[in-house]
């Protein structure tokens, strides 16, 4: 068995030299790189003049990908105004020193972004490591899940190859974004929850929303949960209260730093481009608002995995524990959750970008794997 398991390990970490190089040959240049470059340079100096930081930024991609500042001022739009808005920033260091203030909010992984440029990488480079590291990592805490969970070594380790090439966790390894980051810490949140790990756990969730500040509403939704069913899961209230009260405090935070209220980001993301001043910006109109969630629910569904992982998490729960109203089961719950809180973040923002779902796909098929592979005797009293 251990010998079984160091060769599948070794095989595995060189699998992930491999795919960390093609990442790193393969990176996406997203506009938000423009923002966390920025960031970094003003962490590093805070003394730097906003002209120099504009200059310094848009000078290395320049370099790096003279491509990405074609602007392509008939392509389609997401909200009106929305080509000319990028062209303009990398013309007027003014209009983007207030977009900085839109990418603020995220100050973990802002710290990790200026620590990479820091160790001496380029700030582009940097961005591009922290998605590729977690990638990496991601990958190593699935594995380990699955070990321990499924008993089955060979299993495992072909189920960990199946989703590491799984298109959302390719797409976000090769932006620089904190999706990646953040669904490493959402995960192993979750994993030392499992593990009765409650200080690890508590720690971690405030990471993970000092990185992104929208996983709050899945934390908020599944400690509910969890609370309605302490009794059956053996969790006592006080540890899962412990473990949600540092990412309500650090929710709080970001709201206490946040200079662009969510009226302003929704207008300015979706419907007309606020190209400046920020800081005295359109009135949001709800009308808009109404229009925009009605015309886009349905593609934007249909477009992501969350179909198509509901139809295979019911017949996969349902192959275990049959539906009951009477005494629903823990696990129809949960996936009921998961779901619930990506309706609501949709609400919220209403896009379904497939970089950005991955924590929530990533949660939905480890879930239904738990309950189709590990539902044994002993574990009855914890999920029945």
């Amino acid at each position: 068995m251990a010998t079984k398991r160091f060769i599948l390990s070794s095989i595995l970490l060189i699998y992930l030299s491999v795919m960390s190089f093609y990442l790193f040959t393969h990176q996406y240049y997203n506009f938000d790189i423009e923002a966390y470059m920025g960031l970094a340079y003003q962490s590093s100096n805070p003394e730097m003049d906003i002209n120099t930081v504009h200059s310094k930024v848009y000078t290395e991609l320049r370099a790096k990908n003279p491509g990405h500042f074609e602007y392509d001022l008939v392509r389609e739009e997401i909200a009106d105004g929305e080509n000319t808005y990028y062209k303009m920033l990398a013309e007027n260091p003014k209009i983007y020193e207030e977009e900085l203030e839109f990418f603020k909010v995220k100050p973990f992984y802002n710290f990790v972004n200026s620590f990479f440029y820091k160790l001496g990488f380029s700030a582009s480079t940097s961005t591009f490591l922290i998605s590729i590291v977690s990638y990496v990592l991601v990958v190593v805490l699935i594995f380990g899940f699955l070990l321990k969970y499924l008993k089955n070594d060979i299993l495992a380790f072909t189920f960990t190859l199946l989703l590491s090439i799984f298109k959302p966790m390719l797409d976000s390894g090769r932006h620089a974004s904190p999706d990646f980051l953040a669904v490493l810490l959402l995960l192993a949140c979750f994993y030392f929850f499992l593990s009765r790990k409650y200080l690890s756990s508590a720690i971690i969730s405030a990471l993970c929303i000092l990185t992104r500040p929208d996983y709050f509403i899945l934390f908020t939704i599944l400690f509910l949960t969890v609370l309605l069913f302490s009794d059956k899961l053996k969790v006592k209230k006080i540890n899962a209260l412990f473990v949600f009260l540092p990412a309500l405090a650090s929710f709080i935070y970001i709201q206490f730093i946040n200079k662009i209220s969510w009226s302003v980001l929704f207008m300015n993301q979706f419907t007309k481009v606020q190209l400046y001043p920020v800081s005295n910006p359109d009135t949001f109109d709800i009308n808009d608002y109404f229009s925009f969630i009605r015309s886009n629910i349905l593609l934007e569904f249909n477009a992501s995995y969350f179909l198509l992982l509901a139809l295979f998490a019911l017949v996969i729960i349902y192959n275990k524990v049959k539906f009951d109203l009477r005494n629903i089961h823990f696990m129809y719950v949960l996936i009921a959750a998961i779901f619930f809180s990506v309706f609501i973040r949709f609400l919220m923002f209403p896009s379904l970008v497939n970089r950005m779902m991955l924590g929530y796909y990533l949660l939905i098929i480890l879930s239904s794997v738990y309950n189709q592979f590990c539902f044994k005797e002993e574990n009855k009293n914890y999920l029945k």
